[in-house]
């Protein structure tokens, strides 16, 4: 099930800190980046980020769910996740993502 508009600007309002937040359309959902790296996304309305070892770290509780059928499991962030909090779980995640990559 695509992500409406209205829960995609729910959660782009919740990252409004977030340094660089961009983010792409893809397949119905939407994925964000923060500084040109990918951090995670936007699926069935629900905020999922990569789970690296800062975002397991500062999401401890956070349910390990797939965002669509075979794909790697992503960490669910809570509704009620302030927009200071998720700048900075973004910001601790961005060491750990792969830099973006360079066009030929």
């Amino acid at each position: 099930m695509a992500t409406s508009k209205e829960a995609l600007a729910a959660v782009l309002e919740r990252l409004r800190l977030v340094p660089e937040l961009t983010f792409r359309p893809m397949m119905g959902e939407t994925l964000l980046y923060a500084g040109g790296r990918l951090f995670g996304g936007v699926y069935d309305g629900r905020l999922l980020v990569k789970p690296t070892a800062s975002a397991l770290r500062m999401l401890p509780e956070a349910p390990h769910v797939s965002p669509y059928p075979g794909a790697k499991e992503m960490l669910l962030v809570n509704n009620d996740a302030d927009p200071v909090t998720l700048a900075e779980l973004v910001a601790a995640m961005l060491p750990e993502l792969s830099p973006p990559k360079r066009r030929k």
